[in-house]
């Protein structure tokens, strides 16, 4: 098989699956018996007809160098399950999906890929996009300006509220119930301030949480009250830092910077859901300039979002970074090239190297919950003293990190403890307040990437 021809491991094909639903209709897709004329291109494109209920087969084409998927099915998924399916299949079977010639109706699809890439790379070279309606900086300016204004009057309301909390006594909180933190938090998205609408309905989960949830309470109270206070004395701040500030109480983050190209690691993608919104993160880590990035992704009213970029490849390609202290989030740009296996893990260091990376990290944004960081030579171990937690400790018994009560109910945790089997292991993950919550693996006797999201 020719070598920028990669083929995908199954779990990185599940990885990109929007679902479980999904993931268990494209696993039985992923046979060779549903699907005709199928092939694959050494440059990274896959194809099929898959039976369907109907006379006329679902034509599923597939630009894994994206990824970018296309289907004549009527599924609002991305990817769809014809699409899970034949990439399975492309993974698993390589007589069924060969080396060919793409058909017309999938090299059309391809080709118009082509054309857009080329036409966004000429824009970018000129310095800017097509010509259209000017915006009007002063409307804009008097925009801006009026949601500031609503934003100032939600802190100060919201301060209101945590000084009432304070001194009606913690234990109160939990006899008012989730409505008025609810109330609040509609107040706040009332002011324009989504950020702080998020950050108080997570007050509100906190009450009768756990037997430790008053000092739970008290410490995400006064990381709001430093947020509204550092809204209100905003010009007074360092500009990094007053991004940040911006970003935090829901104003958009702006680029800081010219595009980036590396080749970037894709470490981990996991997905989380408000109700309303779904919001995909994937970490990246560039091989070449150290630098770590995060990349988000949103789906509404159903729609799962659209990037998703398979854990486990290295990736020739641009990001863009966003402004703000110690912000890691940027947007993925322009791809060069097939993407290839990651043949070693991000350089790392031990659980207490990992604890000193998120407390510098702090420093820049104090709202941070968690800096993704690379462990070498850990252990996962259970701790039944502390009523079925885990830990991951460092080989030599120096020190040791908590798992996060988010990772413990998760397969992901049990996988881990299969692939170390006792046995040292390198774990990339998130370190914050909460714990270690470990998203990746890699061990000396199993080849690759191993995700445990």
């Amino acid at each position: 098989m020719n070598p920028t021809g990669v083929r995908w491991t199954t779990e990185q094909v599940l990885a990109l699956a929007p679902d479980d639903a999904s993931r268990k209709a494209g696993n039985r897709l992923g046979t060779a018996g549903p699907w005709s004329g199928a092939g694959a291109s050494a440059a990274g494109s896959v194809w099929g007809l898959c039976k369907g209920s109907g006379g006329k087969p679902y034509q599923t084409v597939v630009d894994t160098t994206g990824p970018a998927y296309r289907c004549s099915c009527p599924s609002r998924k991305f990817p769809c399950k014809h699409a899970l399916g034949l990439l399975l299949l492309w993974a698993a079977d390589e007589e069924t999906v060969g080396r060919s010639e793409a058909p017309d109706w999938a090299e059309e699809w391809l080709e118009g890929r082509r054309q857009r890439d080329e036409e966004k790379t000429a824009e970018g070279t000129a310095g800017g996009g097509a010509p259209g309606k000017a915006a009007d900086p002063e409307a804009a300016r008097r925009r801006a300006e009026r949601r500031a204004a609503r934003i100032t009057a939600g802190t100060t309301e919201l301060e209101q509220r945590l000084t009432d909390l304070l001194r009606g006594g913690l234990a109160a909180a939990e006899q008012s119930g989730y409505g008025l933190w609810e109330e609040t938090a509609a107040r706040m998205v009332d002011a324009q301030a989504p950020g702080l609408a998020g950050r108080v309905r997570e007050l509100g989960a906190i009450p009768g949480s756990g037997a430790d949830w008053p000092v739970r309470l008290l410490e995400e109270s006064a990381l709001l009250r430093l947020l509204t206070a550092g809204w209100q004395g905003l010009d007074r701040l360092p500009e990094p830092l007053a991004t940040t500030v911006r970003t935090r109480v829901g104003l958009p983050s702006p680029l800081g910077g010219a595009p980036v190209r590396d080749h970037w690691l894709v470490l981990a993608q996991y997905d989380s859901s408000d109700g309303k919104l779904i919001t995909r993160r994937i970490r990246l880590y560039g091989r070449d300039s150290g630098r770590s990035a995060l990349l988000l992704s949103f789906g509404a009213a159903g729609r799962s979002p659209e990037l998703g970029l398979p854990v486990g490849l290295v990736i020739d390609a641009e990001v863009t970074p966003h402004a703000g202290a110690g912000q890691l989030r940027a947007d993925w740009g322009r791809q060069f090239g097939v993407p290839g296996p990651i043949q070693e893990p991000p350089p790392g260091g031990s659980t207490t190297a990992a604890i000193e990376a998120y407390g510098a990290a702090l420093r820049d944004d104090p709202w941070l919950d968690a800096w993704p960081v690379t462990l070498r030579d850990v252990v996962p171990v259970p701790v039944p003293e502390a009523g079925g937690g885990w830990q991951l400790a460092d080989a030599d018994g120096g020190s040791a990190l908590p798992v996060a009560p988010a990772a413990l109910g998760r397969p992901g945790l049990w996988k881990l403890a299969a692939v170390s089997g006792g046995a040292p292991v390198t774990v990339f993950g998130e370190c914050g307040h909460r714990g270690f919550h470990p998203l990746a693996a890699w061990a000396e006797d199993i080849p690759g990437t191993v995700p445990l999201t």
